[in-house]
Order: structure tokens, then C-alpha cells, then sequence
């Protein structure tokens, strides 16, 4: 962590110096704003963190509670959230507080008596070792603290608007503000009372039954499955032995239950089959009460017995699967004649049954993706046509969601006597790993995503999906790392640049310049060139601004000199122009990371986007390629620079004092 480049500091490094926005945020919500986030869920509240480090870029998130949510329905986190919550900061806090999910039991009818379940198998949770991070529960509003502290230790001081309600909005076309918001004051002395805001852009996190959907003229289309489940949250004395374990259980006499242990100790999720709905139902199935659903479990779970001793949480619901074919507001017959103003994520686009653990991850996805673009747009770093990617993009996935948890959710409803093959489920659960965490997620190829001509040279990168990190060891302190934690949600391009032979050879000479290598050529280019991508950095902010470039050697770190290798991983930070030592990696002699991920001895580089995933892999000879790739990404004529970097441009009066720790 980066933190003593401006001066010394005493505090908590992770509150970043106020900037922008930032400084004296006013406390209202502005007439007019760049962004406004409607809904404070998890799409919406990633969204918001993402933003909260673009201080030049007025954002702000309302929602129609008074205040933070209490106890939230989703609860399931997969590693590839995980990952994500190690580049906003609090993984390591999270995994210490969250249930983990290690091992999954199935238990089905007794052979012998079906009025009886038996453990039959158990399944260990990433055989594959698809992630180091692992699978989580802990509630959906821990989460959303999390992000909340993220926002509010920002450069732009960020925290939600509670009490306002979203009541419609029209896209205006006019002037520099074009969407006409429309809000309800749902708390505080104003309640009742309506106002309207103009925002450039409008994200709609609102839910399942978001009106900012409506507003735009979206639906979600789909299909109800006709099949109820009841939920709830329980403290419970019970002799079922496997209570603290993930478990699939199916009962002989009908109903299955999905159990999932809760964090804290105790505390455990149940979704209980309430079996096939009629389709004349109109709903009178969510009236079920706590107490049937009680009773149904214990029925399920014979001989074991559950004596709910207090429900923290409970409900109903219908499993359906619907998505909008769209995720803003440009109609088919507009695309490609003008870019997006409004647009939905999570539930608001896409809905489905909540077992597979799905919803909230996928829909922080959609956050992750949408808030670093709607930055780079905003703060002038890219055209606005980057905006259409994001509908282009998520909805795809979207649907792959759709069609796992279909047929997972199907496979939860059957009858043991329904299945083909007695292991059934438990081969598709461990056959399936990669979806449920997270890293089946594969961009096609776009603006965004490069062709794969050059796939061969790291095969463990795949093009389109999230970077997989790996051990390195950082050079300057000698510390065993992962790579892939190195990258934070600042919003900044990663260039991996993985040297070739010739240059270990030329960085193991004490004191010397790096002699010729295709690394050191490339180090050249990037550094000087004017179609290098860094050339689009700002005036007056640091060289490592809009990208992050880091170098990984083949050889031990013992045999590099660290003054040998090229300026162009060492940049310049901060007034003082203190030089950034930590760009700089060899190989874990334990676990090679050319190994690992199959990257040819010869230098790769590979292009990361700022939510992770990778977006090229290149020869180091081919910077023409490279400059062509971020050529339509990058605007020309760059403004000055403004928020955190500007502070970088001199040292201000007293900087010297504070930097001595005077």
C-alpha cells in the first residue's frame, strides 16, 4: 500500500486524502450531477465505490430506506467476488468474519427405509483449485457496509442519500445535464415532497421491480417455474449432524432442502421445497407461514428433528427466470446513432432462484464492469461510445446465469426417484464449479477485447475472461506476493510485461544500464513513444496515472539488480518525485509463474482491464498492435489533470516538515 508519496502520514492509510468532490461534498443532494445510482444494493453500491475514485466526477446514490439495510436476502459469495473485494481493500476482513464453504454433504432417502435420509456423498467445494480465495457466507448488508466505508474513505467523500425514492425520468437530450430525474423524499422533514435532479447519467440498481426499468421502457421476459420455495434464517437446537455443513438434502416422502450455514456460528439458511405451485395460484402460496415451513423441514429431514428456537428472517418465494434484452436505454433500432444515458444492473435486468448463489455476485459484476466506464468517459479518458459496451457485454452473461440456474434449480426440485443416475447431483455440482465461482465469465472480442491471434503465448491468460493470478516475489523488498492482489479498483489500466531471457541477463548486472533485450525495447517504446498508451496521461499527474505497468522476471530475485531494469517500471510518483519500486517482480522459485500460466520464455504482454479481466496478450515487438488496441479507448487532447493526481504536480508550502515527520 502506497501512502507516504505526498508526505508523511499517521493516520489510517486506507482513508485517501479528500479531493475533487471530495472537498467540502455538500451534504444535499445537488440539482445537477454527473451520475445519479439509484438503488443501494450491491450493483449499485460497487458501482458507487468504483466511482468514488473519480473525484472530478460527481456521483451520487440514493436510496428510498432511511437508513443502511439491516439484514439483506443474499448471502452467498463466491471467490470471484472475493477477488473483487480484494481490490477494494476488505477481503481479508470479510474472509475473517464469513462462514467458509469447504466441503458440500448430500444426503438422500435411505435405501434401506425411505422414510429416512442418509449422507450419501460429499463433494469438496474447488477440487480444482479454480481460485485461492475461497467460497464465503456472510450477509448481503456486511457486504454493503463494506463498500459504504470504501466510498466513504475516497478522494470524493462518498456516502448514500437515504429517504429519497426514484419516481420516473425522462431523457431530455438537452443541454449538459439531459436526464430529468423525478424523486420522492421518503424521510426527514421533507418527506412527501418531490424534487427534480439532472444527471448526465442514470444507473437503475433498484431491484427486481425497478421503475427505472420502466422508465426506459424495458421488461423482463421470461418463464415462472410454478415451484415455491420457503427460506428463512433460524437459530435452531437440532441433532442433524451435518447442520454446520453446505448441504443438499432429498427426501424419500417428497421436498428437498438446500442448507447453508450462516456466519457467526449458529446461525443457518434453509430453503425448503414447498413443492409445484398451480398457475392459478395468483400468490396465495407466499402466505405459507413460518410454522408450515418449520414443519415441512422436519418432515424432509426425518428421523432428525429441528426445534426453531428464533427466526432472524423468512419468506417465499416463486423460483422464475427473466431477463431484459437490453441494459440501457438505446432501442435496437438505435444503436449505433447515439450512446447510452440510463442504464439497469442486478435485479433490475435479470432475476433468477436464489440456491445457486448467483444473484448478487453476477450483479456486482455488472457494477464493476459499468462504473469504471462510466469514470473514464466522464473524466475524459475515453469516448462516450465505450458507454455501449456495457449492454453488449453484461446481457450475455446474463443469460448464461439464466440458463445454469435453471437447470440447477431443476435438478434441487426433483424426487430422488426422478433421477437417471443416483449422483446426479452431486456430479453437476462438482462438474460445474467453475460457474458457480465466478470464472466462466468470457468477453468476446470487441473494442474492449482483443482477438485472439496471440493466445498461445499465455494460455493460462485466457482473452476475454478475468486475469487468474499467481506468486511472485516483489524485488525491491523481497516479499512473496500474488500478482494478481497487486491490482486495486482505482481505475487504471494494467500492463503485465513479462520479460524474455536476454533480459534477466541484462537486469543481473550490478550498477550497469539493461543492455539490449526486447523488454528493455518495449520499456523504451512505452516510456517515450508518441503512440505509446501512457502519452494519453494528463499533464501534471504522475506517469502511472491512467496505467499501471509492472514487469515480471524469469529468474530468482536474488539475481536481479533492481537499478538495472528500464526507468519505465520505476515511474516518478508524487510532488517529491520519489521513485516507485514495487512495479518490479521475479519469479517464486516454488511456483513459476511462467509455469504456471503458460507464458513463452520469449516476453509476453499482457493488457488487463481496470475490473480484471484480460484484454490482450501480445509478442513485446508488438507495440503497433498495442498503441491500435487503446487507439479508439483513449481521447485525444487530454485535459489537465484534476482529483488526487493534481496534488502530484509540486510540493506544497510545508511539504518538506511533513515529509520529515516534523
Amino acid at each position: 500500500m502506497q501512502f507516504h508519496h505526498h508526505g508523511y502520514v499517521s493516520g489510517d492509510p486506507r482513508v485517501q486524502p479528500a479531493a475533487g468532490v471530495g472537498i467540502d461534498r455538500p451534504a444535499q443532494l445537488p440539482d445537477e450531477l454527473d451520475v445519479l445510482i439509484v438503488g443501494t444494493g450491491p450493483a449499485g453500491m460497487l458501482t458507487a465505490a468504483q466511482l468514488s475514485q473519480f473525484p472530478g466526477v460527481t456521483t451520487r446514490i440514493v436510496e428510498r430506506r432511511a437508513g443502511r439495510l439491516a439484514i439483506g436476502q443474499a448471502d452467498g459469495i463466491q471467490a470471484r467476488s472475493v477477488e473483487t473485494f480484494q481490490a477494494f481493500g476488505f477481503a481479508e476482513r470479510i474472509i475473517a468474519e464469513a462462514y467458509r464453504i469447504t466441503e458440500m454433504a448430500f444426503w438422500k432417502p435411505d435405501p434401506a427405509d425411505h422414510s429416512r435420509i442418509v449422507r450419501a456423498a460429499r463433494a469438496v467445494d474447488d477440487p480444482a483449485g479454480i481460485s485461492e480465495f475461497p467460497h464465503l457466507i456472510v450477509n448481503q448488508a456486511r457486504v454493503l457496509d463494506y463498500f459504504g466505508e470504501f466510498m466513504a474513505n475516497s478522494p470524493a467523500r462518498m456516502s448514500p442519500d437515504y429517504g429519497y425514492e426514484f419516481r420516473s425520468l425522462e431523457v431530455t437530450g438537452e443541454g449538459e445535464y439531459p436526464v430529468a430525474v423525478t424523486l420522492l423524499h421518503t424521510a426527514g422533514p421533507d418527506e412527501g415532497r418531490e424534487r427534480i435532479v439532472r444527471a448526465k447519467y442514470v444507473v437503475g440498481a433498484d431491484g427486481a421491480r425497478s421503475k427505472v426499468r420502466e422508465s426506459i421502457g424495458c421488461t423482463l421476459a421470461g418463464d415462472q417455474a410454478n415451484h415455491a420455495w420457503g427460506v428463512m434464517d433460524v437459530l435452531a437446537a437440532t441433532d442433524f449432524p451435518d447442520i454446520r455443513l453446505k448441504c443438499a438434502i432429498q427426501s424419500g416422502q417428497g421436498g428437498s432442502i438446500l442448507l447453508i450455514p450462516r456466519e457467526g456460528g449458529h446461525l443457518f439458511r434453509m430453503y425448503v421445497d414447498l413443492g409445484e405451485v398451480d398457475p392459478h395460484d395468483k400468490g396465495a402460496v407466499r402466505s405459507t407461514t413460518i410454522e408450515q415451513i418449520i414443519a415441512k423441514a422436519n418432515d424432509i429431514l426425518h428421523p432428525y428433528t429441528l426445534d426453531v428456537r428464533n427466526v432472524a428472517w423468512h419468506s417465499v418465494y416463486e423460483v422464475g427466470h427473466r431477463l431484459t434484452d437490453r441494459f440501457d436505454d438505446v432501442l435496437p433500432e438505435q444503436r449505433g446513432t447515439r450512446t447510452p444515458r440510463v442504464f439497469i444492473a442486478g435485479d433490475a435486468c435479470h432475476t433468477h432462484s436464489a440456491k445457486a448463489g448467483q444473484g448478487m455476485n453476477v450483479s456486482m459484476q455488472d457494477g464493476f464492469n459499468l462504473g469504471w466506464k462510466l469514470g473514464h468517459v466522464l473524466e475524459g479518458r475515453s469516448p462516450e461510445s465505450l458507454l455501449s459496451t456495457y449492454s453488449a457485454e453484461r446481457q450475455v452473461i446474463a443469460k448464461n446465469l439464466i440458463d445454469f440456474d435453471k437447470e440447477w434449480s431443476t435438478l434441487m426440485a426433483k424426487k430422488p426417484e426422478e433421477f437417471e443416475n443416483p449422483s446426479e447431483l452431486e456430479d453437476f455440482y462438482v462438474s460445474t464449479a467453475e460457474f458457480p465461482a465466478g470464472f466462466m465469465t468470457q468477453y468476446a472480442p470487441s473494442v474492449l477485447i482483443g482477438e485472439p491471434a496471440h493466445q498461445d503465448l499465455a494460455t493460462g491468460f485466457t482473452i476475454g475472461k478475468r486475469f487468474k493470478s499467481a506468486p511472485v516475489v516483489r524485488v525491491c523488498d523481497t516479499n512473496p506476493l500474488q500478482l494478481g492482489h497487486q491490482a486495486k479498483a482505482d481505475g487504471r489500466w494494467r500492463i503485465y510485461v513479462f520479460a524474455d531471457a536476454a533480459a534477466d541477463a541484462a537486469a543481473a548486472a550490478p550498477g550497469q544500464q539493461a543492455t539490449a533485450s526486447p523488454v528493455v525495447d518495449f520499456a523504451e517504446w512505452i516510456a517515450k513513444a508518441p503512440d505509446s498508451p501512457l502519452a494519453a496521461t494528463p499533464s501534471g499527474a504522475d506517469r502511472d496515472a491512467w496505467f499501471d505497468v509492472k514487469v515480471i522476471y524469469q529468474q530468482d530475485h536474488t539475481n536481479l539488480d533492481i537499478s538495472a531494469v528500464p526507468a519505465a517500471f520505476k515511474p516518478e510518483v508524487g510532488p517529491f518525485r520519489l521513485t516507485y519500486l514495487e512495479n518490479v517482480y521475479a519469479t517464486d522459485p516454488a511456483a513459476d509463474i511462467f509455469d504456471l500460466r503458460g507464458i513463452d520464455r520469449g516476453g509476453v504482454v499482457v493488457v488487463v482491464r481496470p475490473d480484471q479481466y484480460v484484454a490482450n496478450v501480445l509478442p513485446l515487438t508488438a507495440t503497433a498492435e498495442l498503441a491500435a488496441f487503446f487507439a479508439p479507448l483513449l481521447r485525444t487532447g487530454q485535459p489537465e489533470a484534476t482529483g488526487p493526481e493534481a496534488l502530484n504536480a509540486a510540493p506544497t508550502a510545508g511539504s518538506t516538515l511533513i515529509s520529515n515527520g516534523a
